[in-house]
């Protein structure tokens, strides 16, 4: 039985979970996945750890090319997600105003999470960094900021809208308005000098198939 090593973003997790298991059933297959956020498995694989398959944001996988850690290519685009804003179901739609909210979590910055790094650059554009910092809930890093509105530790949490969905018990209010949304593109390709390359090519390949991108839509992705 073949083992693959698989880094991937939680961007993408809540449709990667199903799809991987899928592919573990029709293949002699199985895989060791390592979730976190598409930054810190950069860093992972800059301080030299090595995968098969690398599921992470375009600029994640742009990243790696530029150092010929993205074998030639293998690259392809997968799903799509923008930042979207939830609560705990069966709570009260928020006021649209963020200052009117008692609590807000997303990703901490410093851990390098599209949605984390740029919705506190959206609070810093709308004059409002300083009154919501009292106000900022983080989960762990690589974490799902939703977990924190079953806790009660958060009134309102922001993330990329798939890892919200990834937390049961949680209710989508919709996206951030217009041109403040960020829609975040996710790639997958085989590490330069992966021993198992045609079956990693294999993976990527299920990963694009027309079931993968029913998979990725319900999910809240979207397919490209």
């Amino acid at each position: 039985m073949v083992d693959l090593t698989v880094y991937s973003s939680i961007g993408v997790r809540s449709a990667a979970e199903e799809l991987f298991r899928k592919f573990e059933k029709q293949s002699a297959c199985r895989l060791a996945v390592t979730w976190g956020t598409a930054p810190m498995l950069v860093g992972r694989i800059e301080a030299g750890e090595r995968a098969d398959v690398l599921i992470l944001s375009h600029a994640g996988i742009d990243a790696l090319r530029k150092q010929s850690k993205v074998l030639a290519g293998t690259d392809v685009t997968l799903a799509g997600s923008g930042v979207a804003i939830a609560v705990k179901a069966g709570k009260p739609k928020p006021d649209k105003t963020l200052l009117k909210a008692k609590s807000v979590a997303y990703s901490e910055p410093s851990a390098g999470g599209a949605s984390g790094v740029y919705f506190a650059k959206l609070l810093e554009r709308m004059g409002i960094a300083e009154q919501m910092k009292p106000k900022t809930k983080y989960p762990p890093a690589g974490g799902f900021s939703a977990e924190l509105l079953l806790t009660g530790a958060a009134e309102l949490a922001v993330q990329q809208k798939p890892e919200l969905l990834h937390v049961s018990g949680v209710e989508i209010v919709g996206f951030l308005p217009g041109d403040l949304n960020l829609v975040t593109e996710f790639a997958a390709a085989v590490m330069t000098g992966s021993e198992n390359a045609e079956t990693s090519k294999a993976l990527i390949a299920s990963l694009r198939s027309p079931g993968a991108a029913a998979v990725f839509r319900s999910k809240g992705l979207d397919p490209r």
